[in-house]
């Protein structure tokens, strides 16, 4: 989960997804329901979202480790279709089961990857998967999340928000982050800050050219200046 720099004194970062979960700061609400078929909220039997994936196939979804391990299957529940998490549009499934990467620990230490199986399959789009080549610095990719809108923000936004943020290169990601590591992770953020995921964004996903590249992971604090996001690099783990 993203975990905001208080939190990350006490656990273990966890994101509360990148931000283990914010929303996204500085970025713009999705209104088309076909733009992004494939994005879904993880909430638990009460309806309450904390983590968002995205669909690899009609019955499996990928998202954060971090946002299920230590929960049971069927304790969580998957939305589909649904933009507006206040109303009753498009699918929910429970999960029936989950595999989360092998050697994952915390999402700092990289693997921070899960694919849950669904016991329904829902009736939308999947997103492949981003080649190897995606990573390149500059390039800029779109991250989706129901998370916070900042940092100190305590509320969560129940529409689906959207941002356009660039990848920043691995040497510059690990002179800020020094337990980054290239294999399993990439940061994207602008050094001005401003424009990130947050927390409870965690586990959506990070697109560049209509396909999956990253999972919101984890980071300090929300769109603060030269502080990137970190992101799984789902190539690493998915093909």
């Amino acid at each position: 989960m993203r975990l905001l720099t208080a939190v990350l004194a006490l656990l273990v970062i966890t994101v509360t997804p990148a931000h283990a979960a914010p929303r996204i700061v500085g970025g713009e609400v999705v209104d088309d329901t076909g733009e992004a078929p494939w994005v879904v909220a993880l909430t638990t039997s009460s309806g309450g979202q904390f983590c968002g994936g995205a669909l690899l196939g009609p019955g499996q979804v990928v998202t954060a480790a971090h946002c299920v391990r230590g929960r049971a299957p069927g304790s969580i529940t998957v939305v589909g279709g649904r933009l507006d998490l206040r109303t009753g549009d498009g699918s929910t499934s429970a999960v029936s089961s989950y595999e989360v990467a092998a050697g994952y620990s915390t999402p700092s230490r990289g693997k921070d990857i899960a694919v849950l199986t669904l016991a329904e399959p829902m009736p939308y789009r999947p997103l492949p998967v981003a080649a190897p080549t995606a990573y390149m610095g500059g390039s800029v990719g779109t991250v989706y999340g129901w998370g916070r809108q900042a940092e100190h923000d305590a509320d969560k936004s129940p529409l689906l928000h959207k941002a356009y943020v660039p990848i920043v290169p691995d040497e510059r990601c690990a002179a800020i982050h020094p337990r980054f590591d290239a294999e399993a992770m990439f940061c994207a953020g602008y050094p001005g800050g401003g424009i990130d995921s947050c927390v409870d964004d965690s586990g959506g996903p990070y697109v560049i050219d209509g396909r999956l590249a990253g999972i919101v992971s984890w980071g300090v604090g929300c769109a603060r200046p030269d502080t990137p996001g970190v992101y799984t690099r789902v190539a690493t783990y998915l093909s």
